[in-house]
């Protein structure tokens, strides 16, 4: 008698929306932390981390970046990245 074929079925392993979301994220380190980004310019990230307008100082890699460069500094795995705001008081 002839053996059944066999049906296999391809199964999703590990691939969820969620999942995919972390691979398309970049790892960087900000400020000491590893931190995963959607951000690909250090313009980006200053507005993904909520400081918008306000007046800081950027370093990629132990290079300062002037705020005017920020749109163009585009960012990379690994990436160690400094977010600087100035502080008042004595």
């Amino acid at each position: 008698m002839p053996s059944k074929p066999t049906i296999l079925s391809a199964q999703r392993t590990g691939s969820n929306t969620t999942e995919r979301a972390q691979e398309t994220r970049l790892p960087v380190i900000l400020n000491g932390q590893s931190l995963r980004t959607s951000a690909r310019t250090l313009s980006d990230l200053v507005a993904e981390q909520g400081h918008g307008d306000a007046k800081i100082a950027t370093a990629v890699n132990g290079e300062f970046v002037p705020a005017r460069a920020r749109c163009a500094t585009e960012l990379g795995s690994g990436d160690r990245i400094e977010i600087v705001s100035a502080r008042q008081g004595g």
